[in-house]
């Protein structure tokens, strides 16, 4: 993909995934053109419809997970980390997944997200084990539930301070639960 190309890409999903965001996943998609920048035909280049659109938002989500995971850090930082990368794609997949309709082939590639982001989750879950601080039942799949859960008492407006602490708060909990026995 030539360089200017994969930049209006990359700006249609940043629009994305803040105007899905902002205003619900019906919103019209002239208007997620018009703020990246570019014309419809751009963005029916791009992305066929709506759920391609959103697809891609995730895929990038995911990027953004692996880029966070490879960074080696043990799980507390890994997991507060990657909570704060992806709190608002959580609520987004959560809003998107209500409004899908019941299109198998797009359901199936929604589904297929969860098991991407346990792959790229697994790294961490491995680097966990292996330093004694889950169980050995302990994989990628685990901490995707975790990181689900945890990502849920992340709020928009909430102060980076108060977010910190509900995420830490959370992060207790859980790690309680996995911590070998």
């Amino acid at each position: 993909m030539r360089r200017d190309a994969k930049v209006r890409r990359d700006a249609l999903i940043v629009a994305g995934a803040e105007i899905f965001t902002e205003r619900g996943y019906k919103v019209p998609l002239d208007e997620v053109a018009t703020r990246a920048g570019v014309g419809r035909g751009t963005l029916y280049r791009n992305f066929k419809d709506r759920e391609a659109l959103a697809l891609a938002i995730f895929e990038s989500e995911i990027e953004r997970i692996q880029q966070t995971v490879a960074a080696g850090h043990d799980l507390r930082k890994s997991m507060i980390d990657v909570a704060l990368v992806t709190a608002r794609g959580t609520s987004l997949y959560a809003r998107i997944a209500a409004d899908l309709v019941a299109d198998t082939a797009n359901m199936a590639a929604f589904r297929a997200l969860g098991d991407r982001l346990a792959q790229a989750l697994a790294p961490l879950a491995d680097r966990a084990r292996a330093s004694g601080d889950v169980g050995s039942d302990t994989d990628g799949w685990k901490l995707s539930i975790a990181l689900r859960m945890v990502s849920n008492v992340y709020h928009d407006f909430d102060d980076e301070a108060v977010a910190l602490r509900n995420l830490n708060d959370a992060l207790d909990l859980l790690l309680d639960g996995l911590r070998p026995r």
